[in-house]
């Protein structure tokens, strides 16, 4: 029992799903969101807000201006591709405190959140009711 808690709360710790972000997001958490596709995907369509950083420029050089105090929620564009593992990886050997997104960009459409972009997609806007 004690293996099986061990191994759900690991999980969480590492992953979040589209609802989990777009509550934080929405909470005005400290949350970074980052596209860690190349540039043309991110410029074709992207969650409301993120910043692109591909997983391939990655650096100490490229990530000197971020926030080691916030959480980085790092997506790709979900199953299939590895994009967000090699960023998330990546963020997580510079020290940053990340979450992978489960399912990418492309659960996010399916949960029915909004994203930006000349491709941009209806749904769900982030906004705050306070």
């Amino acid at each position: 029992m004690e293996t099986a808690i061990q191994h759900y709360q690991n999980k969480l710790a590492f992953e979040m799903d589209p609802s989990d972000l777009f509550d934080a997001l929405e909470a005005k958490q400290n949350v970074v969101v980052i596209d860690a596709r190349k540039e043309f995907a991110f410029i074709r369509e992207h969650i409301p807000g993120a910043i692109s950083l591909p997983h391939r420029v990655m650096s100490a050089q490229s990530t000197a201006q971020l926030d080691k105090e916030a959480i980085y929620v790092i997506y790709c564009d979900g199953i299939g591709c590895n994009a967000s593992t090699r960023g998330a990886l990546n963020m997580a050997r510079l020290g940053f405190n990340v979450r992978e997104l489960v399912g990418g960009i492309e659960w996010w459409k399916f949960d029915g959140y909004a994203t930006e972009g000349t491709n941009q997609t209806t749904g769900l806007q982030i906004e705050c009711a306070c």
